[in-house]
């Protein structure tokens, strides 16, 4: 199979930006899978449809085209919870799954980063990593970002939001967030994106080799 480097972990653990920095390093295509959940979401919304109707969560998931993924509507709070409510329904997954494993099957390879790349989309893939890091962390990073476009938000009010994630993400029936058996676990509680970066670097290297 083509080389494909799975990212797994929670929200704010800081896969998305090492799956990036993988990608320049490698000369990889990148995807973000949680876009895809978040364009899902962002769709019914639109339509005003109603976030918990697994059949029309499914038909927005089988409508989705590559170019809706540049929306930067995509990358907004209101768009991240309304993908973790979608991800929960399994015909939303299932309508996903061609789409990101066409998009890890291209010639010299794919990075994916998500909540179910090395156990449910390409298990098989090369190299595995779960990046993870504690709540409180999490949420401080999160609240970092957001504060300047966002100044009433509080850091209680987004580790509320993390905890409540992590719940829901690692609660569903259909692919729960989980490390994969044979994963690398690359905790980043306490290092910073170079540093993380580079130990990931350092685990697909070895995978690659």
């Amino acid at each position: 199979m083509a080389f494909v480097v799975a990212i797994d972990g929670p929200a704010a653990s800081g896969k998305g930006a090492i799956a990036t920095r993988l990608g320049v390093a490698l000369g990889l295509p990148v995807l973000d899978t949680g876009l895809l959940y978040r364009a899902v979401g962002v769709a019914l919304l639109a339509a005003e449809e109603d976030l918990t109707d697994e059949d029309a969560a499914a038909r927005a998931a089988r409508a989705l085209k590559a170019h809706d993924l540049d929306d930067p509507v995509l990358r907004t709070d209101r768009a991240a919870e309304a993908a973790s409510q979608v991800a929960v329904h399994p015909a939303v997954r299932a309508a996903l799954i061609d789409f990101q494993r066409a998009f890890a099957g291209q010639d010299g390879g794919a990075i994916l980063d998500g909540r179910d790349i090395g156990t449910v989309i390409i298990p098989a893939a090369p190299a595995k990593i779960f990046v993870t890091a504690t709540p409180r962390v999490r949420a401080e990073r999160r609240w970092r970002q957001l504060r300047e476009t966002q100044p009433t938000l509080t850091y209680d009010d987004v580790l509320a939001d993390i905890l409540r994630r992590d719940a829901r993400d690692s609660g569903r029936a259909a692919a729960p967030l989980r490390r994969a058996s044979d994963a690398v676990l690359l905790d980043t509680t306490d290092l910073g994106i170079d540093v993380a970066f580079d130990v990931a670097r350092c685990i697909v290297e070895a995978a690659r080799g």
